[in-house]
């Protein structure tokens, strides 16, 4: 059951990043094209990101996602490199979502809205891939970061939940 959530985690990631890293290109490549003034170029251009984006990457994502919570719960991993991965992929949900605007925003803009660089994605992009292969792989001790933080952020308060914040 393990190496099924494992390979199910790894072809949703690796989905998900590459659909991430492919669709700022394409949307520049189709972005520039003569044939995006014309309303089939256009419809061409959106319904390429916009399927792409909500049946391909977003899916993926969200199975990634998913196994790689089962995984946790499954192996017990509650360490400091699991939690430090954790805030790289939630920079990749940022990125997605992120993407997903600008698919909206290009797509509703009828060629009038211009495209970001294909560099504000990709560089923050591929830097985080980066950093969630590292954490994984490498597992490094990452204790004398921790221990680097202010007190107060490595103990508990004590504090009661605010009573709005209680589940019911």
């Amino acid at each position: 059951m393990i190496a099924i959530l494992k390979a199910v985690h790894i072809i949703g990631f690796t989905i998900w990043m590459a659909g991430l890293l492919v669709l700022p290109v394409v949307m520049q490549v189709y972005g520039r094209r003569r044939e995006m003034q014309t309303q089939p170029g256009f419809d061409e251009f959106r319904w390429l990101t916009h399927y792409s984006y909500t049946r391909v990457v977003t899916p993926a994502s969200i199975i990634a996602i998913a196994a790689g919570t089962a995984l946790i719960f499954a192996h017990h991993v509650l360490t400091v490199w699991m939690l430090a991965k954790l805030v790289a992929v939630s920079g990749l949900v940022l990125l997605h979502a992120w993407l997903g605007h600008v698919i909206v925003q290009a797509g509703e803009g009828r060629g009038a809205y211009k495209m970001p660089p294909v560099g504000l994605t990709v560089a923050p992009l591929l830097v985080l891939i980066m950093g969630v292969l590292w954490l994984v792989l490498a597992k490094p001790d990452l204790d004398a970061l921790v221990a680097a933080l202010p007190a107060f952020l490595q103990e508990p308060r004590g504090n009661a939940i605010p009573a709005n914040l209680e589940p019911l």
